[in-house]
């Protein structure tokens, strides 16, 4: 891993080194660093760009990256003709191994994030800096710290934990922290962040909230599987001043004109023409200069996730295609195969470049799903409040609302369908059929996934990492 001593940050002026999606090329020494306002806004838009950016090249973590791990990995998605990385096809075949070098390129990214934040967070503290924009800088890279271990902790189970510049993290020698101990520190991160502002304007807009926080929060403890405090979390967040709602049409949540919207809790931020990439969608668009047949990397593992749909579930249009109208002609193009729209710009079909569409990593229609479930679960049985919750994506969706008197068991899994349906692609899924222990019972009815076995309930540790490090050890049956 690189040594994040040397912060990859962008010599900009203060009116935009605010943004979000800035593709930072300049090296500035740490020590020479942190000296005013502007250094500090600027290193912790470096925390964010760990999101969006890869400086060696690679895929972005939530432009691609996550997708191999989070998404890919399931019964919901494989890879199509177009993936000719045996790495990349083993991610959607369950056949993959320690030195796979796409869980290695996720671990490495996750901890130059974390690193990053450590940075930031330990140089802003000591700055004379107005103590409002000091808490607030310190606090958004919390957040970006919690993200970040959070990924790690769920993917892996216990994971190093470090909190202060560490360097080279492959060549140190920390170990792996329990899983209880990681989860301590992100709450108490996502305890501080809770003090974010409740929203922001201009350059700002899509930085880290009050509501990212407490929503991340209620995901972290419904893990947990501590109800009372996810559902009392989701009601801050649905009770509270941050006006949160569902779009009326489904669409508009990947709708690039309106990103960062009533719906968006916190997306990872990308613009057409920036320079940087939203690299799913850049392959994507590759492949449909001049329209080819020939299939994109990602597919539908197999055809259940597509027929899960009700014939007038809107979602199902925004999540598939199989046909795509041509920009330069208006005329239809019929494809020989079903593929993932949601990240596809439709008015860039015909141009391999980046598309402008952010990456949700929390939403309002999450929120309503985490309340139902923590209810029912807490509560013994779904109550009024719960039903209200899911009916509200369900009538989004244009499907009808859930039957009265459901069994807890019968809405804990209306509720797993439904988180289903909705997030196809946004980096959920594995998430979630690992918390509800269902990584081998779904994953094997996909065909071409029949590998799958109790060792996938846990990502195996980089075998380079445990190279290097003699205090890591291996996840069980890796």
């Amino acid at each position: 891993m690189k040594n994040i001593g040397f912060i990859l940050l962008a010599a900009i002026a203060l009116s935009s080194c605010n943004k979000l999606v800035e593709n930072p090329k300049s090296i500035i020494v740490a020590n020479q660093f942190y000296q005013t306002p502007n250094d500090a806004i600027s290193a912790v838009t470096a925390v964010y760009s760990s999101l969006n950016t890869d400086p060696g090249g690679d895929f972005p973590m939530y432009g691609r990256q996550l997708y191999f791990m989070a998404d890919a990995a399931t019964d919901d998605e494989t890879e199509g003709n177009s993936a000719s990385n045996t790495d990349v096809r083993a991610m959607g075949s369950i056949t993959y191994i320690a030195n796979n070098n796409r869980v290695q390129a996720n671990w490495t990214q996750h901890y130059e994030g974390i690193n990053r934040a450590n940075v930031a967070i330990d140089n802003i503290t000591a700055m004379q800096l107005d103590t409002l924009l000091k808490n607030r800088l310190v606090r958004e890279s919390k957040f970006i710290r919690a993200l970040l271990y959070f990924n790690l902790v769920r993917f892996f189970s216990d994971v190093p934990l470090v909190l202060h510049q560490a360097g080279d993290i492959a060549q140190t020698t920390v170990g792996r922290t329990s899983a209880a101990n990681v989860y301590k520190q992100i709450i108490s991160d996502l305890t501080d962040a809770e003090s974010l502002p409740i929203s922001y304007s201009g350059n700002d807009i899509g930085r880290a909230t009050s509501g990212a926080a407490k929503t991340l929060l209620a995901k972290v403890y419904l893990t947990q599987k501590d109800w009372k405090n996810a559902s009392a979390k989701c009601a801050e967040v649905i009770n509270g001043p941050y006006g949160y709602a569902l779009f009326s049409n489904f669409a508009d949540v990947f709708d690039k004109s309106k990103k960062n919207g009533k719906e968006h809790i916190f997306s990872v931020q990308f613009i057409s023409n920036s320079g940087v990439s939203n690299s799913r969608d850049r392959i994507m668009t590759d492949v449909f200069s001049g329209f080819s047949s020939k299939a994109p990397p990602d597919l539908p593992a197999d055809s259940s996730i597509y027929k899960a749909y009700l014939p007038t579930d809107t979602r199902k249009a925004v999540t598939y295609y199989s046909t795509l109208t041509n920009p330069a002609t208006g005329q239809p193009y019929k494809f020989s195969y079903l593929g993932l729209r949601k990240f596809i710009d439709t008015t860039q079909l015909l141009t391999s470049i980046e598309d402008g569409i952010n990456f949700p990593v929390l939403r309002y229609a999450d929120v309503l799903l985490m309340y139902a479930e923590a209810v029912n679960e807490d509560q013994g049985a779904p109550n009024s409040a719960a039903y209200f919750a899911i009916d509200q994506v369900r009538e989004r969706a244009h499907i009808p609302d859930l039957p009265g008197g459901l069994s807890q068991d019968n809405f804990r899994q209306a509720i797993y369908q439904e988180r289903r349906l909705e997030f196809v692609q946004e980096g959920q899924r594995w998430f979630d059929l690992a918390r509800t222990g269902q990584i081998v019972s779904a994953i094997s009815k996909v065909p071409a996934k029949k590998a799958v076995s109790s060792r996938n309930n846990l990502f195996p540790i980089p075998q380079a990492e445990i190279n290097v490090n003699p205090n890591i050890s291996q996840n069980p049956g890796w």
